[in-house]
């Protein structure tokens, strides 16, 4: 079975943990191993995890079986209107299973309980497997965005979004 919890201080080396797995085994075919140390150091440092749990970002920890086997971050910004997916990762021992398309569907439901209109995300340009399955999930490009991130280091990415319309039809199915 599927569930989700939310992530609390005392889940920061879990969280940690998964991320680092993850990316060591996801991201090499995409950004150099130098990049994904420095990305990991920055974006999943202890302080950086604890700081956003304390400016109000959500993050969950994917669950089956009652294993953590992946999470997801998000929080809501333009006075509401969006809510911005900043993470969903899962291990890749268990990609195609339908973990991620569950998590979207979860951030869709949590969106539209929160009154957001739409769901926005970056990807990496060259994540052609993770774009596939966000689009078969309703998102499309918006931008194309590049960001100096530091240490010599760009990141060369998609943000995708999609509409929700209340209670109605939505450019972001389930």
């Amino acid at each position: 079975m599927l569930t989700a919890r939310l992530a609390a201080q005392d889940d920061i080396p879990l969280l940690r943990a998964l991320a680092r797995e993850i990316w060591g085994a996801y991201y090499p075919a995409i950004i150099s191993p130098g990049q994904i140390d420095y990305m990991l150091e920055r974006m999943y440092a202890s302080e950086t995890i604890r700081a956003e749990l304390a400016a109000g970002v959500v993050w969950e920890l994917l669950l089956l079986e009652g294993e953590a086997v992946g999470f997801l971050a998000h929080s809501l910004e333009g006075g509401g209107a969006t809510l911005a997916l900043h993470k969903l990762y899962v291990r890749t021992t268990l990609h195609g299973q339908g973990i991620g398309r569950w998590a979207l569907a979860r951030v869709k439901a949590q969106a539209l309980a929160s009154r957001a209109s739409r769901v926005t995300l970056r990807v990496n340009k060259g994540n052609a497997r993770a774009i596939r399955a966000y689009e078969r999930a309703g998102f499309r490009v918006a931008e194309a965005l590049v960001s100096d991130i530091g240490g010599g280091y760009l990141m060369d990415d998609y943000v995708m979004e999609c509409a929700l319309e209340p209670g109605g039809a939505s450019e972001c199915p389930e």
